[in-house]
């Protein structure tokens, strides 16, 4: 499972909506939506035209805001943020929106993503003069914005933006406009929407639907926004097309399973992903499919349909324990996970049990959940996981910056069954991922982003992105 990894720095949600005088009060729902792809800290910054008004804190979305604070914040626009806590990245100075002032006008940013030429750009702003005040990468674009010698400030924007490689959905503010922008290759999702006469945008579509919001259509690749009083204009970063690359982990874990990605719904994509495993794995003789909730549920429905073996609910999730990822020590995660799952001993007692789960990244959450689900009284335990391996690292928001931190870049499927303690082990093909997503797409791939299962990146990889750094989320 992905709980497993420290620091992850995907999982992050953006939020804003331009021409609705609850702006604040909207973006709050807003990010209790996308409450799951951050935990850490929230922020809101609104303006009025004249100024732009930031809340924010570290912990939950109910932690940060009030209805005090939000009644405070009035304005027409704003743009709101979740976040994860990242490598040496914590602390109030990186809970985004981040708002800078000068001389020349204020503005605010909040991203998703992680850039993967920030040391560099980072490096050449420092030796020009610039000077951060977060270990947040998302600090470089408001710097590469200030420095460029284009004008007007739409130029400015969209000459910093093209100097960005990676991942990033990004939402700007000023006192007069909200810019949205999409990186080239769309790794990271990003919707548009319409609230009457406001627009909205999200990192997932389920925002939508929870503030009553109408979906339009998915920001795309490359693609840059301005909204203003006087509507939408549309404009493109760079003139050339990029292969599309969204992240595959979004329709395996990341995203809501009530939202949609480029016109796919999450909670079936992982249904088929189910399916299909239970296709690839053959015949199997067990009594019983349990999914590890949240994220596998979907998919050990799926398999439960296909195979023909009756589901249940073999784990059950408190409710009131975070994502084990979020905790700062392997000791805390340990512990963790033993609070966040027990076992329904009536339904695993004596059984073959099918666990379903999307994912094994070292393998210590795997292999006790396995003990956990054998010490209830399972007679056998096979481990169904709805993606590939994770052989390579990924340089585009999850800390998995080193082999190090995968079972699977030095382990084999029989010696990563071994350490989980598994009866048996099956992991889903890139084939069969590609064919669960069904995105509408023609590319092989299915335009997904599959570098941690295959090692095929979509962009150029820094020298200095795969050292240990600082990254944002």
């Amino acid at each position: 499972m992905l709980t497993e990894i420290r620091g992850l720095n995907e999982e992050c949600g953006v939020f804003g909506i331009w021409g609705h005088q609850e702006s604040a009060q909207l973006s709050y729902y807003g990010l209790h939506a996308l409450q799951h792809r951050g935990q850490e800290g929230a922020g809101i910054v609104v303006t009025d035209g004249e100024t732009l008004r930031p809340v924010k804190g570290e912990g939950l979305v109910n932690d940060v805001f009030n209805e005090e604070k939000l009644r405070a914040a009035t304005g027409h626009a704003a743009i709101a943020h979740v976040r994860y806590p990242t490598a040496g990245g914590g602390g109030i100075e990186n809970v985004q929106p981040l708002l800078f002032r000068s001389s020349t006008g204020t503005l605010a940013i909040a991203h998703n993503g992680n850039l993967v030429n920030a040391n560099h750009l980072k490096q050449n702003l420092e030796r020009s003069g610039s000077i951060f005040n977060s270990t947040s990468d998302t600090e470089v674009v408001i710097h590469l914005i200030k420095k460029s010698s284009h004008s007007p400030f739409r130029a400015k924007v969209k000459n910093a933006l093209s100097l960005l490689k990676g991942a990033f959905s990004l939402l700007i503010l000023t006192k007069d406009m909200m810019i949205v922008a999409r990186d080239r290759n769309g790794l990271r999702p990003l919707a548009l929407g319409r609230l009457g006469d406001a627009w909205v945008v999200a990192s997932e579509t389920c925002a939508f639907d929870l503030i009553g919001a109408e979906f339009v259509r998915d920001v795309q690749p490359g693609e840059l926004l301005y909204i203003t009083k006087n509507g939408l204009e549309v404009d493109s970063i760079i003139e050339e097309q990029h292969p599309r690359a969204m992240c595959a982990m979004e329709y395996v874990y990341f995203a809501r399973p009530d939202s949609n990605i480029d016109g796919v719904n999450v909670h079936m994509a992982r249904k088929r992903m189910g399916r299909e495993l239970a296709r690839e794995c053959g015949s199997i003789e067990a009594d019983v499919v349990t999914g590890v909730p949240d994220s596998s549920l979907s998919s050990a429905i799926g398999f439960a349909e296909e195979s023909g073996i009756p589901y249940e609910l073999g784990l059950i999730k408190n409710r009131y324990v975070g994502r084990t990822f979020i905790q700062p020590t392997q000791e805390l995660r340990e512990r963790g996970v033993k609070m966040k799952l027990s076992p329904v001993v009536q339904v695993v007692k004596g059984k073959r049990v099918v666990m379903v789960d999307d994912s094994i990244v070292r393998g210590t959450t795997s292999r006790r959940i396995v003990r956990m689900l054998k010490e209830a009284g399972a007679a056998e335990v096979h481990v169904m996981i709805t993606s590939p391996p994770m052989t390579n690292p990924c340089f585009y928001g999850i800390d998995t910056s080193t082999p190090e931190q995968l079972i699977a870049a030095s382990h084999n499927v029989e010696e990563i069954r071994e350490a989980i303690e598994a009866d048996t082990l099956t992991f889903l093909t890139p084939e069969g991922m590609v064919r669960a997503t069904a995105r509408p797409f023609n590319d092989a791939d299915g335009g997904l982003c599959m570098a941690c299962f295959t090692g095929k990146y979509p962009t150029e990889i820094y020298s200095d992105t795969v050292l240990p750094h600082e990254k944002e989320c």
